[in-house]
């Protein structure tokens, strides 16, 4: 069997951001995901505000034959995903893209705990969640980003809607003025982000009882990371990594 030094390169590529906190927890899910899997090489890339680029680091790696697998740092599958990170492996045939990080019970599961450390009970059926998406106009993104809000309602005794930030409806402001109007006490947002930034940045005049913090930092989504990275291992292009063994 060989070793994960043998193994892809995983690129764990996110959105970027000029927040320096942001930067930071995105690095380091990076590291937590090399923590749990000792020996795997990895490196980040970016779709977006800061370098390196996503095409930059898969041609560069590409160039030394390296495989690689793009793992998407990013909570649903819009522009970014199947236009920017599809476009980067395109070219190289020893690159794939993984699925990104969410829909997944363990997001979800982080979510209901950002909710209960701010204050909301679970219990509560007059406390209503907006679950506060990014946004994409791609019809995919919001699917899963339903799909999320959907896993937490499972576990959620009052109603649970989402909004988003930009590129889809209802807005985030507009989401929670609906929970209201419906009968709701109290309105928390649940910030369905990785990171603080400018997104995050913008619940705050969002009209709600509480704003939770983002979801990183938390070993479950450095555990989805390596998930996904796996899935696509496991899927790729056998020809090309034949000699590829995952642990």
């Amino acid at each position: 069997m060989s070793s994960p030094t043998d193994a892809p390169v995983l690129v764990a590529c996110a959105h970027g951001t000029r927040n320096p906190t942001g930067r930071r927890l995105i690095a380091e899910l990076a590291l937590a995901a090399r923590a749990l899997r000792p020996g795997l090489v990895t490196t980040a890339a970016f779709v977006d505000v800061q370098p390196p680029t996503v095409v930059d680091v898969v041609a560069e790696l590409a160039r030394a034959g390296r495989s690689a697998v793009v793992v998407p740092l990013l909570l649903s599958g819009g522009y970014h995903v199947h236009v920017d990170i599809a476009g980067a492996v395109a070219e190289h045939a020893e690159a794939i893209a993984a699925r990104p990080l969410g829909p997944d019970p363990r997001l979800a599961a982080v979510l209901r705990d950002r909710l209960v450390e701010a204050g909301a009970s679970p219990r509560d059926p007059r406390t209503a969640v907006v679950v506060a998406a990014a946004g994409s106009s791609d019809p995919r993104s919001v699917a899963d980003v339903e799909n999320t809000a959907a896993l937490l309602q499972r576990d959620w005794g009052g109603p649970v809607t989402t909004g988003y930030g930009s590129a889809a409806a209802p807005t985030v402001p507009d989401a929670v003025l609906a929970a209201r109007r419906g009968g709701a006490s109290r309105v928390v947002v649940a910030s369905y982000l990785l990171a603080p930034g400018h997104f995050h940045d913008k619940l705050a005049g969002a009209g709600a009882d509480l704003v939770t913090a983002p979801l990183l930092p938390d070993e479950r989504i450095a555990a989805v990371l390596l998930d996904r990275y796996d899935a696509a291992v496991a899927a790729g292009p056998p020809e090309t990594w034949a000699r590829t063994a995952t642990t």
